[in-house]
């Protein structure tokens, strides 16, 4: 049976007025001394909001046991392009500072478009019920970061490249549940890596205006990526929650 996600559903219901209503909330913090390069002012101009970063569902795939997987290397068996990913997690009620002690589980497909703990089934045939790769479980340092090992996610029917972000606070309440978007273009990471041994090219894929999840925007979601293929890519991240 096919399940539909909270935007889906709202766009089913005819409320796309919502998600552009709501648009503006959800746009970067800048920091207060960002100024005028001329008059050395506070360009007052751009928005000075530090929100929450948009919410999204888990997916048909989270991770079942996320406390039994505590590891910043995440890449158990799999093989690809070298990838490291980090996160910086900030408090909006702190003015965007740094939480620390924030627990972060990740978790992403491999090259092939296929996610470990599941399979077997229509959604994805190949079985990996019993492997637990490219999930992992961190806790934010005084800066509030941290840090994973992993491949390059691959692709699959439907969807952008992603990576899914469930946050929970010290005690293990869930702050946030989000996903993370891979910017997109000619000389981007997701064609150069797709074009790599192993990995299966951009012949059908779904790109972020598109996709189910992203196309009513990333402007708090997209990541930054470096590196190249040769040596490895590495993704930063900043996630904002409400504590």
């Amino acid at each position: 049976m096919k399940t539909i996600d909270r935007k889906s559903f709202l766009k089913s219901l005819g409320l796309a007025g919502v998600t552009a209503l709501a648009a503006p909330i959800f746009i970067h913090c800048r920091n207060d001394d960002d100024t005028d390069s001329v008059t050395g002012t506070i360009d007052n101009t751009i928005s000075t909001a530090c929100s929450v970063t948009n919410s999204e569902t888990e997916g048909p795939f989270p991770t079942k046991s996320p406390s039994g997987l505590v590891q910043s290397n995440i890449v158990s068996d799999r093989t690809g392009v070298p990838f490291t990913i980090a996160i910086t997690v900030q408090n909006v009620k702190a003015g965007c500072a740094a939480l620390q002690g924030a627990i972060v589980d990740i978790w992403h497909c491999d090259k092939d478009g296929n996610y470990s703990e599941y399979g077997g089934t229509g959604m994805q045939s190949a079985n990996y019920t019993s492997v637990h790769f490219l999930r992992g479980r961190q806790t934010t340092d005084a800066e509030g970061k941290v840090k994973f090992t992993s491949i390059f996610p691959g692709w699959y029917s439907g969807r952008a490249t992603h990576i899914h972000v469930h946050i929970y606070n010290t005690a293990g309440q869930s702050l946030l549940v989000t996903q993370i978007a891979f910017p997109e273009g000619n000389d981007s990471a997701v064609v150069q890596v797709a074009a790599s041994t192993g990995y299966k090219g951009m012949s059908g894929y779904t790109y972020n205006s598109n996709d189910n999840v992203f196309s009513d925007g990333t402007s708090n979601e997209m990541s930054s990526i470096s590196g190249s293929v040769s040596g490895g890519f590495a993704l930063s991240h900043t996630i904002k929650v409400s504590v």
